[in-house]
């Protein structure tokens, strides 16, 4: 029906349903006294599964009715202060006005036509972006939908410009830490299975920059073309930052190409206290950030920078699209030769406004509150008989286990941790992830909530504690 289009004649139900739509969340959320409900798959799939899409309510209210009960009662709230499994956190209200305002107008980042204004905003924040990272006057990047598509477009990029005909011969190098969508972009980009050298690290998940001078060194022996080293800031399972200086050192004695995977470690761009973390990050060829991992952003908002701009048109060579041409021979404004999507909402909108509101140094000592409760966390556990921590922490990720006084198995101790893990999210009371080190099974909390207090991780520790010890007091029940 045309009464349900946005337009000039249906503003006062646009502002109606957005409004009773916002009233709902903000009850969910004030209601929200932990993370989770602990519902079951099995509960809630066959209450959707009912649902006839064929048949609509044809009221907005009951229609907010039904997805209280099929999903706003049920949602994982990440702005709870006990949700502690990282990937997304809270986000700021800027942002999220933010989000109303782009999905109700609608713009596409990828011709002027049909953003004007909006490929003005997203190219200064790519300009602030990339002088934060210092990556020089020649600078330019475009807004991703995530981390994981920086990386795929970095390393496209990385992939023409080693202009090799054999790609069979092509290396990605990076550390054995890295987000698996360095793996997924290698994949995707048609290289082989072994395209992808995984570098030693160390205890706390760094990049040895000696083990990678030795596969660099290997490479050349077996006429191997290192395509690409991958740095991380912020690796997957520790937070943790690759050596940066040492490694752009050693990239630029092989005339590698250096690119930083900083989707979950950009946080320091904008803190006043925690910048030198970044150091090195300047001498990158390409870097990923994403703004909804570390910076209080909706999903999905992220961007990949390159040092230099001409890079950029391996990306305008695979679109088949006339705007680029046209852009740059009228010199009008357009981002479509720079991405590898076609349509793309206005995602940057989100942190412009955050920027406007609240300022760089205040969204960075949001940051920075992140990662002192991670600091204190690491003193809980260490000083814990009841648990090892394996490093102390980077950004604001713990990875630890718990270790029972009876002398148990591995193997044991392995699945007390597994089910203390499963018990805690089950009971809804808090949310943690999963981690390994070397072959054992470890927990891991990667903070993004300034809220979460120090009194909070003392009182996940003792739940994660209570759910191990009742596994193996049932273990040894059962044995006995």
């Amino acid at each position: 029906m045309r009464s349900h289009l946005l337009n000039d004649t249906t503003t006062e139900r646009y502002r109606a349903s957005v409004t009773e739509g916002v009233e709902r969340v903000a009850a969910t959320v004030a209601a929200a006294s932990r993370p989770f409900t602990g519902v079951q798959a099995d509960e809630l799939s066959p209450r959707v599964a009912a649902v006839d899409l064929d048949a609509p309510l044809h009221d907005t209210v009951a229609a907010l009715d039904e997805l209280e009960e099929l999903y706003l009662r049920d949602a994982v709230h990440f702005h709870h202060p006990r949700h502690l499994a990282g990937g997304d956190g809270p986000v700021v209200i800027p942002a999220v006005l933010g989000e109303a305002v782009l999905s109700a107008v609608n713009s596409s980042l990828d011709t002027w036509d049909r953003s004007t204004g909006g490929t003005l905003i997203e190219r200064r924040l790519i300009d602030w972006a990339a002088e934060r990272a210092g990556l020089g006057p020649a600078a330019d990047g475009v807004f991703t939908s995530g981390g994981d598509q920086a990386d795929l477009q970095a390393l496209l990029l990385a992939r023409e410009e080693a202009g090799t005909d054999d790609p069979r011969r092509l290396r990605v190098l990076t550390s054995a830490g890295a987000r698996p969508g360095i793996r997924k972009a290698a994949k995707l980009l048609g290289l082989g299975p072994d395209a992808v050298i995984a570098v030693r690290t160390d205890r706390a998940g760094r990049m040895q920059t000696v083990a990678l001078v030795r596969e660099l060194e290997r490479c050349a022996r077996e006429g191997l073309v290192p395509m690409a080293v991958v740095a991380s800031a912020g690796t997957a399972d520790f937070g943790s930052i690759d050596p940066l200086p040492q490694i752009a050192e050693v990239c630029a004695r092989h005339g590698v190409r250096l690119h930083v995977d900083a989707a979950h470690g950009c946080g320091p761009l904008v803190s006043r206290t925690r910048r030198h973390l970044l150091d090195g990050i300047e001498r990158a060829d390409s870097v990923t950030v994403d703004f909804h991992a570390s910076l209080f952003q909706p999903a999905g908002c992220a961007a990949l920078l390159v040092r230099d701009a001409a890079t950029l048109r391996h990306a305008t060579d695979l679109t088949d699209h006339p705007e680029p041409r046209r852009a740059a021979q009228e010199r009008v404004p357009g981002q479509a030769g720079k991405s590898l999507q076609g349509t793309r909402r206005f995602d940057a909108l989100k942190l412009w406004l955050t920027l406007r509101v609240m300022g760089a140094d205040a969204v960075g000592d949001l940051f920075d509150e992140v990662c002192s409760t991670a600091a204190r966390g690491f003193d809980l556990i260490a000083a814990d008989p009841r648990f090892d921590v394996v490093a102390e922490p980077q950004l604001a990720t713990l990875v630890f286990r718990y270790i029972p006084a009876a002398i148990c198995s591995p193997a044991d101790i392995d699945r007390a941790n597994l089910y203390a893990r499963k018990a805690l999210f089950a009971s809804g009371d808090a949310v943690v992830a999963g981690a390994r080190a070397g072959e054992r099974r470890y927990l891991k909390l990667a903070l993004r909530n300034p809220e979460t207090t120090a009194a909070d991780l003392a009182a996940v520790l003792d739940l994660i504690a209570g759910h191990a010890e009742q596994y193996l007091g049932e273990s040894l029940d059962r044995a006995s």
